[in-house]
């Protein structure tokens, strides 16, 4: 996707994956800009990590308490955390008065709760199937705890449900708690899995309007890109990168 992008915009960047172990990673990204890395992004388990490593972060990062994208520059490591802007860019209609059911108590959750907050929510409530990881994360946000999932005007699932390709889509439902709901207007997936997931289709066969979690990634990726070249990113040509990577 971001090679994709580079190409594009004829720039001269390359896009590479980097695997670390836990007790490198301080050490590893601290060297980066000294072989000309512009920024890298962070997956699990080190969005903890590259937020306590940085000099700065945005309000997003700071209030998140993970950072998913780090630039390097003047010196400095700067911290971001574009799964919540990412997010509400693939929404496209602003969440302004709806009410809100986010599934999931973890770092995707935590930030898509936090960017429904900010964004004028009526309501945002979480649900997780560790009662108590829901609970804390609702404290700390102040948004809504539910022992189970109940209607809303826009659901996201942010927990792990659809990743595992043995898991029979009535089962996924039921595991979420969600069979019996109400169809929402509009269901987010953050999973994404070609050609779709339990959730999408369980969406989509309530006539709800849904977006997938390919769309959210191209938009996350896109703020990277941004921050990173200060250039426009060409969606298009990203979201055709990721669509047939998924189809490969």
């Amino acid at each position: 996707m971001h090679n994709a992008a580079y190409a594009a915009l004829s720039l001269d960047w390359r896009y590479v994956r980097l695997p670390l172990a836990p007790d490198r990673f301080d050490e590893a990204v601290r060297a980066l800009p000294g072989s000309r890395y512009r920024g890298v992004n962070v997956t699990v388990p080190h969005k903890l990590a590259a937020l306590a490593l940085a000099d700065e972060a945005t309000p997003a990062a700071a209030a998140i308490g993970a950072a998913n994208t780090l630039t390097f520059a003047g010196g400095r490591i700067e911290a971001d955390n574009t799964d919540a802007g990412g997010f509400l860019d693939a929404l496209e209609t602003p969440p302004r008065g709806l009410r809100a059911l986010v599934l999931g108590a973890g770092g995707a959750g935590r930030a898509v709760a936090w960017a429904l907050r900010e964004a004028g929510a009526a309501e945002v409530s979480v649900w997780n199937r560790t009662s108590e990881r829901a609970a804390a994360l609702a404290s700390d946000l102040g948004v809504r705890h539910v022992p189970a999932p109940e209607a809303a005007d826009l659901l996201v699932n942010a927990t792990t449900i659809g990743l595992e390709t043995g898991l029979s889509d009535s089962a996924a439902i039921e595991a979420l708690g969600i069979g019996s709901l109400e169809a929402p207007a509009t269901v987010v997936d953050l999973v994404y899995r070609d050609p779709s997931t339990p959730v999408a289709a369980w969406a989509k066969r309530r006539g709800a309007r849904v977006v997938d979690g390919l769309e959210v990634l191209v938009r996350q990726g896109a703020r990277s890109l941004e921050r990173w070249t200060g250039r426009k990113p060409p969606l298009e040509v990203m979201r055709v990168a990721v669509r047939d990577a998924g189809a490969a």
